[in-house]
């Protein structure tokens, strides 16, 4: 399936998307540490992965490597195919998709790039190194449940979410309606231009409704028929948030999203549910009163043409 380059994009300085003005502040600081020690455990353990292209942005004061970044780059990102070069790129990117988990993390990225008609990489364009700056794909949850990846997911969620009642919804999913759901995959570096998101998200969806009428058999078409979406993935949730609160501002700050575009999700959502985790939390003074939280969430597939504009205008707008 052809695939044209998004043009000529600049690498702009970390600047995380949330509605609420504190909240904004608040990812901003969270999100510039991540970066920060994010490329250094990356460079270190693959060198010359997608992290070493990052290592171009320009700096106004060049006496420590733990200042911020100032400067931008210029950089042309296109969306390509997942191909099996993409494995050690795409698994440094979800290395920590299960929290601390160990399981078959390589498993579920060769499941990812094997299943070339839906997903998109965003890569560089001629990039000698070939890194990896962004995943997105929707992997159908009955058609890979007897892999190892998918059951070690399945037995991880389960016993994470500590809700009774949203408990019974997520084994119903992964369970008697796993065929009719997609788990949303969608995971990049956090710096990646956001003006790249309505563009990620609209060809993942594009090519899931083209799958269901293009696929060779009527088997695949039929595995690409989602009613629902399931998203694992983490926020910041003010510490006291389960308390009484006195105003609506109050209430947009109880979460702070790493990605934009799971506040949009999470309110279209038809259930979610917190869980803790065990990564090390960033440690600064502006996220004092926040934990690093797990979510999982289901949406309709009904709604996420509703998603897909929000997510426009939400871009467009900031």
């Amino acid at each position: 399936m052809p695939r044209k380059p998004t043009g000529h994009r600049r690498l702009l300085p970390v600047r995380p998307l949330t509605f609420s003005p504190f909240a904004r502040s608040v990812a901003r600081v969270a999100t510039a540490f991540m970066i920060k020690h994010h490329m250094r455990d990356a460079m270190q353990q693959s060198p010359g992965d997608e992290f070493k292209k990052l290592k171009k942005v320009d700096r106004q004061s060049e006496s420590s490597e733990d200042e911020d970044f100032h400067g931008v780059v210029q950089a042309d990102f296109a969306f390509f195919d997942p191909k099996p070069d993409d494995f050690h790129g795409v698994k440094t990117l979800l290395q920590s998709y299960l929290d601390d988990k160990q399981w078959d993390l390589s498993g579920f990225v060769d499941l990812i790039l094997e299943q070339t008609t839906v997903g998109t990489v965003v890569k560089l364009e001629d990039d000698e190194d070939n890194g990896v700056f962004s995943i997105i794909t929707a992997l159908n949850l009955g058609r890979y449940k007897d892999h190892k990846c998918f059951t070690e997911l399945k037995e991880f969620l389960l016993n994470i979410c500590p809700e009774k009642d949203k408990t019974g919804n997520l084994r119903s999913l992964l369970g008697d309606k796993a065929q009719d759901v997609g788990l949303l995959v969608s995971q990049r570096v956090v710096n990646l231009p956001p003006e790249l998101l309505p563009h990620l998200y609209d060809a993942l969806f594009d090519e899931i409704s083209w799958a269901t009428e293009d696929e060779p058999t009527e088997e695949l078409r039929d595995s690409f028929q989602f009613k629902f979406y399931v998203v694992v993935s983490k926020i910041y949730k003010l510490k006291n948030a389960n308390k009484k609160r006195s105003s609506s501002t109050d209430e947009d700050d109880a979460f702070i999203y790493i990605k934009p575009e799971e506040e949009i999700l999470h309110k279209l959502s038809i259930w979610s549910s917190l869980f803790p985790l065990q990564t090390q939390q960033v440690a600064t003074h502006e996220l004092k009163n926040y934990q690093l939280t797990g979510i999982v969430m289901a949406v309709k597939a009904e709604d996420i043409s509703s998603f897909r504009q929000q997510l426009r205008t939400l871009i467009n707008e900031s």
